[in-house]
């Protein structure tokens, strides 16, 4: 957002008040109490952590494709292959924020059980954000991976249509003393989600995050919705886009054919009322989930204090001009936690403004 353009109206939420307004519009389609929780846990701590493009601000979505019976509310979710140290689930199209929590808890019992667990999942949804997996891996001091394929939105290099998604990649590494290390990117400059909160707030994008129906770079968030496209991280090929192309390409690689779940441009959308490819080479959205037991490598408090030296070390480069040193992946969404826990969730108006829709439909009290 540029310094002219004034910051956009909001309205403060408890942490608590919106976990309880989505663990109740989850229950009232039939998911189960403990998945409905679980499912609004990982929304409201989207927002916490400042990563407002996956939080509630998606809950419209859950609910309009609950509502159109596009998503199971009660899903039978089985392991169709396996070996020691990995396993292929289904999901039984339920929704990703219960499918991947369950799958990704398989991946973190292999690891404790033979040193490392990889789990790839088909036929489920949209799961939330990747960073929510891995740090449940850091519980129990494991390195987490976590990624999806999403709904197409990024054109590849040199492409001038939607052909991938933003293929989130996560990843997590505990420290002893030091916060842990945590890793949480799409493989776009942005998540869609953020292009969709321009839009509300009416503000431009900066050029390269993406193009126009025509394959030109825009600013205006309403031309990428409107036909146009995401780039790849890096933007173009000057600037590194086909290495963000290269990523984004491993992630769907990873959960679309390892899984048996869609791939590329037959990903299902994440709305209603989207155009649908008419090919389907798989099932449903995939993810695919890594845990890596550190004992299994090294001795658990001596990696944990290689961490904290790393941590020390990047800490003290020289600082670049105008700043305060260098961030650690990780440090700006455990600070927006610790303020957000504190003085509440900002949500702007037409977020809000989508949840007392939902409100209004549901007949569920807002607060």
């Amino acid at each position: 957002m540029s310094d002219s353009e004034p910051e956009p109206e909001t309205q403060t939420f408890s942490a608590d008040q919106l976990h309880a307004f989505c663990q109740d519009v989850f229950e009232s389609f039939g998911v189960p109490q403990a998945d409905a929780d679980r499912a609004a846990e990982i929304l409201v701590l989207s927002d916490l952590r400042g990563i407002e493009s996956h939080g509630v601000a998606r809950l419209r979505s859950y609910y309009s494709l609950l509502k159109a019976e596009k998503i199971n509310p009660r899903p039978n979710i089985q392991i169709i292959r396996e070996m020691p140290g990995t396993a292929t689930v289904d999901g039984d199209n339920g929704l990703g924020l219960v499918v991947g929590p369950q799958a990704n808890e398989i991946a973190m019992d292999k690891a404790d059980q033979v040193g490392t667990g990889w789990v790839a999942v088909r036929n489920t949804n949209h799961y939330g954000i990747a960073g929510y997996y891995v740090l449940e891996s850091l519980k129990r001091d494991q390195i987490g991976w976590s990624m999806t394929n999403t709904s197409v939105i990024c054109a590849p290099m040199f492409g001038a249509e939607r052909m991938l998604g933003t293929n989130p990649i996560a990843i997590a590494f505990p420290g002893k003393v030091n916060p842990p290390i945590v890793i949480d990117m799409a493989t776009t400059p942005v998540a869609f989600g953020k292009i969709e909160m321009a839009q509300r707030k009416k503000t431009s994008i900066p050029a390269g995050w993406g193009i126009d129906k025509m394959g030109n770079v825009t600013t205006d968030p309403n031309a990428v919705v409107d036909g146009g496209a995401l780039m790849p991280l890096g933007m173009g090929r000057e600037t590194g886009g086909h290495k963000g192309y290269c990523l984004s390409s491993m992630v769907d690689l990873l959960c679309g054919p390892l899984s048996g779940g869609n791939w590329g441009p037959f990903t299902p959308a994440f709305t209603v009322g989207h155009t649908e490819s008419s090919r389907r080479v798989g099932k449903g959205l995939g993810h695919f989930f890594g845990a890596m037991k550190i004992e299994a490598f090294i001795d658990l408090e001596e990696f944990k204090s290689q961490i904290d030296d790393w941590i020390q070390t990047f800490r003290a480069t020289k600082p670049a001009p105008g700043t305060n040193g260098p961030l650690i992946p990780g440090d700006p969404e455990r600070e927006a936690e610790t303020v957000r826990r504190e003085s509440g969730i900002p949500l702007i108006l037409p977020v809000v403004a989508d949840l007392q829709f939902i409100a209004d439909d549901s007949g569920i009290e807002l607060g």
